[in-house]
């Protein structure tokens, strides 16, 4: 008896300790089956994490932060945030973003940003993005950066290929072969917003990676070479017709693929959400993650991905380590259970020992008094 009544307490205390831990575990156990279960639907991914992050004070910080820099679009864009998921930010704060946005929309600012699009080929807003796409789409834009990289790479000194491929392709893409390819027009936007963000930095390396690797089996870089080395900008006919001989447009689907997502994204939230798109993204795959992303969120798709960075495609934690914590809640809540059953087990086997023994005293002191009285008789 009194060896099950150690074991008795033994499982209790196990019991207590695998409660407690189950308790610990649970919460985070759970936040990590949702990941896991919801990782390849970018919207439930970012809603989720938005939902546990996403309040007053952040919305507020974000906003100082993008006025700060002088990003009227990005503080309009957490506006839009913050009054979908309920979240409060100050009028007065409100009321600067409207004033940001009034001065970035003037007619100066307006000029500045078009021009800066069609000579530059730097787009990061609408505007600027008209001017880029205007060069691009009569050729000019597509043979000056062809022009400038590829007599960098006939020379032997350092260009960048990226570039040139894109501008290539672009040539190409521009001189009416897509009609037939059925990229349309998100797809000659996407090509363009693609090239601005190599210029600017604004893509990652991973991803930077993917679009050569796709280049390299749609460009023939011998023909390239041979067809911008010599090629000025005063003769753009023969120089598209040399670059054309020179793309295997038949070849560039996931090229197009990549590109159509990118102009998707920015139809539906902006030039600056497209590059932010291409920055975060580290593969085709998660930029089709961004543009569906795009679809559900529209304007507020800037403020989501500045706020949850990759966070809203894609898992930040690994799911292995996520699976993890899934099984150590599972494992305690096993323990835990497993400790209180034997636990109750071993209380109902002592309560019934004792029943027993009390039984057993109770029929000796019955035999004792008939035994008496037979002796008494």
């Amino acid at each position: 008896m009194r060896a099950a009544l150690v074991r008795m307490r033994v499982l209790l205390i196990a019991a207590g300790i695998f409660g407690i831990a189950a308790l610990a575990l649970l919460p985070r156990a759970i936040e990590s089956g949702w990941l896991l279960l919801v990782q390849d639907d970018p919207v439930e991914l970012a809603d989720r994490k938005l939902a546990r992050t996403f309040n007053t004070e952040a919305a507020t910080r974000e906003i100082e932060a993008a006025l700060a820099a002088d990003d009227a679009e990005l503080a309009q864009s957490f506006v839009e945030l913050a009054r979908d998921r309920n979240v409060a930010v100050a009028p007065e704060l409100v009321a600067r973003v409207d004033a940001a946005v009034a001065k970035a929309a003037s007619a100066l600012k307006t000029a500045e940003n078009f021009t800066r699009g069609l000579i530059v080929g730097e787009p990061d807003d609408l505007v600027s993005l008209a001017g880029t796409a205007l060069g691009d789409l009569f050729v000019f834009g597509d043979i000056r950066d062809a022009l400038r990289e590829g007599s960098r790479y006939a020379q032997g000194k350092e260009a960048d290929h990226l570039i040139l491929g894109l501008s290539a392709v672009g040539i190409a893409v521009t001189a009416g072969t897509y009609a037939s390819m059925g990229t349309g027009a998100p797809a000659r936007v996407g090509l363009s917003l693609v090239k601005a963000a190599r210029k600017t930095g604004r893509i990652s390396a991973r991803m930077t990676e993917a679009i050569a690797r796709t280049l390299r089996s749609v460009v023939d870089g011998p023909a390239l070479r041979k067809a911008v080395d010599g090629a000025s900008v005063a003769s753009p006919a023969a120089t598209v017709r040399a670059v054309r001989e020179a793309v295997k447009i038949e070849k560039a689907d996931d090229l197009f693929r990549l590109t159509r997502n990118v102009g998707e994204v920015q139809a539906k939230a902006g030039t600056r959400a497209a590059l932010d798109g291409l920055k975060v993204s580290d593969s085709p795959r998660e930029m089709a993650r961004v543009a569906k992303l795009a679809e559900k969120q529209g304007g507020k798709t800037r403020a989501v991905l500045k706020f949850l960075g990759r966070g809203a495609i894609a898992l930040t934690v690994a799911a292995f380590d996520l699976s993890l914590w899934v099984l150590w809640a599972a494992l305690t809540l096993f323990g835990f259970v497993s400790a209180a059953k034997g636990a109750v087990e071993r209380a109902t086997w002592r309560g019934l020992q004792r029943r027993k023994v009390r039984r057993a005293k109770r029929e000796l002191l019955r035999q004792r008094r008939l035994a008496t009285a037979a002796a008494q008789g």
